[in-house]
């Protein structure tokens, strides 16, 4: 089964054609600062699988209505290429170079009640920077970092 999302303005829509491999919440500081919130769901698909099929895919000339990119060394001492719509704001998508060949997508753009993963999270990462209010999800595999 697909999955599909877009940006809250609806400037860039994607599509995955396989269901996610991992679903993961990261509670790493980038992420919680990335999102402004207290960590973020994601989808992990492989990159082969995901395209952006309105915008442009991966644009480095910044146009409306395509995803700009930031880039940010990661705990992991590899960069994080972050991107969201440069007209809404919307966090889409993560490629990591830790991990090559997968496209980390951000659960909450995801459409049909997908936001929530079906409920399913396989792992959570940085749990040692999981706030203090927040207990882990029942089942997950609990990593203090990364992998």
């Amino acid at each position: 089964m697909a999955l599909t999302g877009s940006c809250m303005c609806g400037a860039i829509a994607y599509k995955s054609d396989s269901d996610a491999a991992i679903t993961a919440l990261c509670h790493c500081i980038d992420c919680q600062k990335w999102t402004g919130g207290a960590f973020t769901s994601n989808a992990v698909v492989a990159e082969g699988d995901f395209s952006v099929t309105k915008g442009i895919a991966f644009n480095q000339f910044s146009l409306p209505g395509s995803p700009k990119q930031y880039d940010v060394t990661g705990a992991s001492g590899k960069i994080n290429h972050h991107f969201f719509c440069g007209d809404c704001g919307s966090s889409l998508y993560t490629r990591l170079d830790v991990m090559p060949g997968n496209i980390i997508i951000k659960a909450g753009g995801l459409d049909n009640g997908k936001a929530s993963l079906d409920n399913k999270i396989n792992v959570e990462f940085y749990c040692r920077d999981r706030v203090s209010y927040l207990q882990a999800a029942e089942g997950a595999k609990q990593e203090h970092l990364f992998g």
